[in-house]
């Protein structure tokens, strides 16, 4: 914070009356707002790679001097590791549509607007924005290309395909890769755009219109990993985030939108050509964003990535409805990761003075857990009313430590047992986790088990009861 505060005091020729940090985003650079003593603020940013920086303030400046809506940059450090823009306030387009998307996709007009006039400026970043520019300033790259392609093809391969236990052929699967990759690289033809890259509602900030009062106009943030590349893949990152879920309709009026604004600036293609190539877009975005959410989700067990997951293979599974592509091998690895799974996972708690659950699939049962050796809190006073499912039990099972322990034995046994289910095609496999009330560790070990599952794979469903506590949920 020193360093972004030294250089506001370089620039503005007094220090910051307040230096308040900005949350993250999930990137390696962290952003704050100086207030000076007159009441005006900035946003500072200090980011760990000067080339990443290097990019965003040259692209921010050329920018400005085509007229778009991005942020002024202000000042900048000698070594380029930090920098001032303008400040644009805190309300995010995402923000804005927070209704629409929590209703499930009901999104009302005001929302609508704000949708047409985003998806009405896109082509003007793409277009104005790539006029006279040095696209070798871009980071990391200055151009979408096949390797660039074939890297985010492998990305969902290794951090998402092969940790849902989905088979597939290895070769065939590389061969499609390599075809989709010279299919994508290929509509870019004589026409040179702007590829913003992360072209997505959170990276639009709505700032007060100065023409008309009341009114918010659309301001673009983080294109510093943009270069040159095709307009297709702005229109997939935007129109089919997962988590938006933009109906169909909506989705095409924004399209006509943009297809009319676009051919102002640029010739188009025609109509049904122009699909074609988007829908080849929006393929590779899924599997993209797959490849991400399937790395933040289940290797650094970031809740919100594996929360994206479901409604990103609904998108994934109406685009194939919608008509095949040419690559079998894919085609084929993408429907198996869409169709439902005949494979349920049933966990239960129970307490033993009540008897192991019994099995209603009619094969069995499964594996039961006895979570008696372990440190008990029902034998505390404080604890006697709560079950596994309360903080203050949580908090001392975990403190404890016994009980992770236990866990740790119990989750690669089941991880490598539902992977068994998975290959031989069975319907139904159960875990039963039993303490002497039902009520604290069997209930923090099933809860926890069943997280477990529902994160590895996705696609099963899991279904969780707490038998004593008269709890049934749904991991679906």
């Amino acid at each position: 914070m020193l360093q972004i505060e030294e250089l506001y005091l370089q620039w503005k020729g007094e220090a910051p009356a307040r230096t308040e940090q900005l949350p993250g985003a999930g990137s390696n650079r962290a952003y704050y707002r100086l207030s000076g003593a007159d009441g005006s603020t900035v946003v500072g940013c200090v980011g760990t790679s000067a080339e990443e920086n290097h990019a965003f303030i040259v692209l921010a400046r050329h920018f400005c001097r085509q007229g778009l809506p991005v942020p002024e940059v202000l000042a900048v450090s000698s070594d380029e590791t930090c920098y001032l823009q303008q400040d644009l306030g805190s309300t995010a387009l995402f923000d804005a549509l927070r209704q629409g998307r929590e209703s499930g996709g009901k999104y009302c007009e005001q929302e609508i607007s704000l949708l047409v006039q985003t998806i009405r400026l896109l082509p003007q970043i793409q277009v104005k924005g790539a006029q006279e520019l040095d696209f070798a300033v871009c980071y990391p790259q200055p151009e979408f290309d096949a390797t660039g392609v074939m890297f985010d093809l492998n990305y969902f391969k290794y951090c998402f395909l092969k940790t849902t236990g989905t088979d597939f052929h290895e070769l065939r699967l590389e061969y499609d890769f390599r075809q989709l990759a010279a299919d994508l690289t290929s509509v870019q033809a004589d026409t040179t755009t702007f590829l913003y890259r992360d072209f997505q509602a959170r990276n639009v900030m709505l700032v007060p219109s100065e023409e008309e009062p009341g009114a918010q106009r659309p301001f673009f943030i983080d294109f510093q990993g943009g270069r040159k590349g095709p307009i297709y893949y702005d229109l997939a990152s935007f129109l089919w985030q997962a988590s938006a879920r933009y109906p169909d309709e909506l989705r095409r009026r924004l399209l006509d939108v943009y297809y009319t604004e676009a051919a102002r600036y640029m010739a188009m293609p025609t109509r049904e050509e122009f699909d074609r190539r988007l829908r080849l877009f929006v393929l590779f975005r899924l599997m993209q964003v797959l490849g991400a959410y399937g790395f933040r989700g289940h290797f650094e067990r970031k809740q919100h990535f594996i929360n994206s997951i479901p409604p990103a293979i609904d998108s994934l599974r109406h685009l194939l409805a919608a008509g095949d592509f040419p690559y079998p091998e894919l085609m084929q690895v993408l429907h198996k990761l869409c169709t439902p799974h005949p494979l349920r996972v049933r966990i239960f708690s129970f307490s033993y003075k009540q008897g192991i659950p019994q099995d209603e699939s009619g094969n069995g049962g499964g594996y039961v857990f006895d979570c008696r050796a372990t440190h008990n809190p029902g034998r505390y006073e404080q604890y006697k009313h709560l079950t596994g499912l309360d903080a203050p039990v949580i908090k001392f099972l975990e403190d404890d430590g016994e009980i992770l322990g236990f866990l740790s034995h119990i989750y690669p046994l089941a991880e490598s047992h539902v992977k068994r289910y998975l290959e031989r095609g069975f319907s139904s496999l159960m875990f039963s986790f039993g303490c002497t009330g039902g009520q604290h560790r069997s209930v923090y070990c099933a809860e926890h088990l069943a997280e477990y599952i529902h994160q590895k794979f996705p696609m099963v469903e899991v279904q969780l009861c707490h038998r004593e506590q008269g709890i049934n949920k749904l991991l679906k």
